[in-house]
């Protein structure tokens, strides 16, 4: 069976990253009173999750709360649970709270279709965060993302900091 973490109140909920840019492993983390889950993802679904939420922030009041700048750093151990599959974004009015649910990856097989007993045995996680910290994480992921390889100006890939082969100077 896989992992379920359900936090209907979180101490934190971030991302980082660990590594050198253009090799960097992104990780999402929710903490609560010691414990810890920690899921491995790709730059692209940070930065998406972030916009996503941003969108869900727009339609609510300003957030009252804020964590501290250091609750937005990962804390160790930072062994990933799982890899990133589907995210599932939701805002539950009674308690004002977000919700964000982290779906382990499930590969597929030639016809496209996913492994039926690992899609059963599926690890997930579940948060409920408050405005801020969903402002926190959004703030958090922009930082994050915008400290990676510059963007060539002529195809937008990434440039290497030994440099980089622009297909569209060819």
């Amino acid at each position: 069976m896989g992992l379920s973490f359900d936090f209907d109140d979180v101490d934190a909920f971030t991302v980082g990253a660990v590594g050198k840019p253009g090799q960097r492993v992104f990780l999402l983390q929710a903490r609560r009173a010691g414990e810890r889950v920690t899921v491995k993802c790709e730059k692209q679904q940070a930065a998406a999750i972030a916009e996503h939420l941003r969108t869900v922030l727009n339609d609510l009041p300003p957030a009252e709360d804020k964590p501290m700048p250091a609750a937005m750093e990962l804390a160790g151990p930072i062994e990933p649970a799982f890899v990133l599959g589907a995210v599932g974004l939701g805002y539950e009015r009674t308690t004002d709270r977000v919700l964000v649910q982290l779906d382990e990856f499930i590969p597929v097989d030639d016809e496209g279709e996913p492994d039926l007993e690992a899609l059963e045995d599926r690890s997930r996680v579940r948060v409920f965060l408050t405005r801020g910290q969903v402002q926190a994480f959004c703030e958090q992921a922009d930082a994050l993302v915008a400290a990676g390889r510059p963007p060539c100006m002529w195809c937008s890939l990434p440039i290497d900091p030994d440099g980089h082969v622009c297909p569209r100077m060819n």
